[in-house]
């Protein structure tokens, strides 16, 4: 199956006028929520105000293992754990 070229006065990238822009609306006024939320990017990494640090730290598998067989939280409960350990 061979796809007909567009005519020759095709611009696949048109130049954006003030009419353009005049003519633009919100991605939310076009597009169905779904969509919207795909496209707005959330800054990443801990909210402002944390008190949590990112370190590397080698934990054996078998521990680690453990933790992560409970689902998600393992992090929180790796850092309960040594809290507890600690006197926390």
């Amino acid at each position: 199956m061979s796809k007909t070229p567009p005519p020759e006065d095709f611009d696949e990238n048109p130049e954006w006028t003030e009419e353009t822009t005049a003519r633009s609306r919100p991605a939310s006024e076009v597009l169905p929520p779904h969509v919207v939320a795909s496209l707005v990017r959330r800054p990443g990494g801990r909210p402002a105000g944390s008190n949590k640090e990112s370190v590397t730290l080698r934990l054996d598998k078998d521990v680690l293992d453990r933790f992560r067989a409970d689902g998600p939280g393992w992090q929180t409960r790796i850092n309960e754990a040594v809290r507890k350990a600690v006197g926390l």
